[in-house]
């Protein structure tokens, strides 16, 4: 074996090395103890799924799929996101009744990187579906529970961003006419290219009415104000429809009293393809990506055979640590360094500490070379060498 590859990880890969996995750990299971609190129940679903079901449905590029054979000659994929995995198993094995399902779920998933650039292959979503819901107050308790997450955790500050997919495809619809040009101008939405957005629109056979309403609709940017002026823009009833929809949310969101972490931005496009409604996106100023998305996705459940509505986020872990501030403060842990007569007394002075809390290593003095490096390791060091009475 070469040295590259016996040190080098796939691209896109990452090794989590104890301090980052313990910081994980925490902000993992604060998240998981609130989900449970508002009802979630979590779930787990394989690694690997057909790519005919489940990697067709999970909108992902078809070039960002980890896919493999099985030994029968079937497409497999790593699950790319846990949306469609969930909407698998609820098709399938859950919507038996006519009562809504509140899922959770904390697993890694999968995307492939095309070349370097720092970011992950292989990451750790944590979030909840609520299936068989066609309510916007479902829309709204995703969202406060996402907002209740965060604070959970500890992220102090942090901002909502909310749209409607059904506006912003009404509206390029309705004034450009086809599916086609309107997808040509979305494109500049979803890489957040609003220099090229206005360039673009400023070269389309238009009339200058229809143009300055393309442009104006990059200012639908704020709070419950933008509704009104949205509504001047947009002419149709599926258009309206959309912004009753966001009023209706901002109600829920009041009435929950969250409202100062909730803006909208009206020209939010995601990346995923089977959102149908509400979606939207949180942000932390200590980062520059999103560190969580979530939004409506009424139409993907059809793919498995069951026509209901459903919603959810996912909060990216690695981000929301980044947002936290990294790595945490070590917490105190004690070692006991024993010699061979002392080792009855170790074990049991260890059981004894362990069982009210604390974290205790057992090291036999003879398997450390550097009693200096030991020390400097460790919060408290209890040295039990020699015969008892004379250790410290």
């Amino acid at each position: 074996m070469s040295r590259l590859f016996m040190f080098e990880k796939p691209l896109g890969m990452r090794d989590t090395l104890p301090g980052l996995y313990e910081t994980k750990s925490i902000a993992r299971d604060a998240i998981k103890s609130e989900m449970k609190r508002w009802g979630f129940q979590f779930i787990e679903t394989p690694a690997l799924e057909y790519y005919e079901t489940v990697g067709t449905a999970s909108a992902i590029l078809d070039q960002q799929l980890f896919k493999l054979l099985d030994s029968q000659g079937h497409t497999l994929v790593l699950r790319p996101d846990m949306t469609a995995p969930i909407a698998r198993v609820a098709a399938s094995k859950l919507l038996k009744e006519d009562l809504p399902l509140r899922l959770a779920y904390s697993a890694n998933v999968y995307r492939a990187q095309q070349r370097e650039g720092g970011r992950p292959a292989e990451f750790e979503q944590i979030g909840v579906e609520c299936i068989g819901d066609h309510t916007i107050s479902a829309d709204g308790e995703v969202i406060a529970l996402l907002i209740s997450s965060l604070r959970e955790v500890g992220l102090p500050k942090f901002q909502i961003s909310v749209g409607h997919i059904g506006f912003v495809q009404t509206l390029f619809q309705q004034i450009l006419g086809t599916e086609e040009r309107a997808q040509a101008l979305t494109k500049y939405l979803y890489e957040k290219n609003y220099v090229g957005y206005r360039e673009h629109v400023k070269n389309l056979a238009l009339s200058s009415i229809d143009k300055q309403r393309l442009l104006d609709f990059l200012k639908l940017r704020g709070g419950e104000e933008v509704l009104s002026f949205a509504n001047d823009i947009i002419e149709n009833e599926s258009g309206r429809e959309a912004l009753s929809q966001l009023q209706q949310l901002w109600e829920i969101v009041v009435a929950f009293g969250e409202e100062d972490k909730l803006k909208f931005d009206l020209t939010l496009i995601s990346h995923m393809s089977y959102y149908t409604g509400i979606v939207f996106e949180v942000y932390s100023h200590a980062v520059g990506t999103p560190i969580g998305n979530g939004g409506r996705y009424d139409l993907l459940l059809e793919k498995f055979g069951k026509a209901t509505g459903a919603t959810g986020f996912a909060l990216y872990l690695d981000r929301l640590i980044e947002a936290l501030g990294g790595v945490s403060e070590e917490t105190p842990m004690t070692c006991i360094l024993f010699s061979d007569e002392r080792r009855q007394e170790a074990y049991t002075v260890a059981k004894e500490r362990r069982a009210i809390g604390e974290k205790v290593v057992l090291q036999d003095i003879n398997g450390v070379k550097n009693i200096d490096a030991c020390t400097n390791q460790y919060t408290d060091i209890v040295f039990l060498i020699g015969k008892a009475g004379r250790g410290s």
